[in-house]
């Protein structure tokens, strides 16, 4: 969630936002102070947010991986969708084979993988749709790692293929169990206002689609719900939008980023 509040309100302005802020935004959805002081301070640790002090208050402020991590976000978004209806039928291979000893880098590794749309054919074998910028995903994870580009031949039978490297099956629940939510006349009614609606709103919907490939529209089942959970998710953003920024900008307590520059330029 302090992911989604930084993408809507903080990703490329040049700012850092005071810790307090934070803990009143999140306030409003339920999350307790000693929470997000302790997320602040995890997101610092792995590189996703750096401290800033002026006078007696701690600032933070994006750093080149998280603004990097948000503009991924907003491509995914607003931008490339998730309808996937390419004519070519190319998909992109990676096979790796990485020490038992290396844990850390084969976890971090498959998160890369699942979110730039790779399923797992066998052990050591991913495969996503289209070309993948594949080099990206794999920086920084060290040698033992190959990238093919290819298409299918016969007789591969790509719906069982797909159905074995992706969970369209859970997929599929998840989007329903989106617009179960989302598509109603009054949505999270719960909710004290459309600032935390919209947090809400973006943060489900940013952990459906970090799970969902892309896949090609000819291998998806008939009636597949992604296209109309999306419609649901923009027009409700555009709803809440108004109240939500006015809410933030009477809450964001912010300060000039040191660095002298908006890292989304970059």
């Amino acid at each position: 969630m302090i992911l989604t509040f930084l993408g809507d309100y903080v990703y490329g302005r040049g700012i850092c936002v005071f810790s307090g802020s934070f803990i009143e935004a999140f306030a409003r959805v339920g999350i307790s102070e000693e929470a997000t002081r302790s997320t602040l301070t995890r997101m610092v640790n792995r590189g996703l947010l750096r401290r800033q002090r002026a006078g007696r208050r701690m600032y933070f402020g994006l750093t080149a991986t998280s603004a990097q991590v948000l503009k991924d976000g907003e491509r995914r978004i607003w931008h490339s969708g998730v309808v996937n209806d390419a004519g070519e039928d190319r998909w992109t291979l990676v096979g790796f084979s990485l020490p038992e000893s290396w844990q850390r880098q084969r976890h971090e590794l498959r998160s890369r993988l699942i979110w730039a749309g790779f399923g797992p054919l066998q052990n050591g074998l991913w495969i996503a749709p289209g070309e993948v910028d594949a080099a990206r995903v794999i920086d920084g994870i060290g040698a033992g790692v190959k990238v093919f580009s290819a298409e299918p031949k016969h007789p591969t039978d790509m719906h069982a293929l797909i159905g074995d490297a992706y969970d369209l099956a859970g997929l599929g629940r998840r989007y329903e169990g989106f617009l179960r939510r989302w598509d109603r006349a009054d949505p999270e009614s719960g909710a004290p206002d459309d600032l935390a609606r919209s947090l809400m709103l973006l943060t489900e919907w940013l952990q459906i689609i970090r799970t969902d490939p892309r896949l090609p529209l000819r291998y998806l089942p008939y009636g597949w719900p992604a296209e109309k959970a999306q419609r649901i998710c923009h027009v409700l953003h555009e709803r809440f939008k108004p109240e939500a920024a006015a809410i933030a900008a009477g809450i964001l307590d912010t300060v000039p980023d040191a660095c002298g520059e908006s890292w989304a330029e970059r």
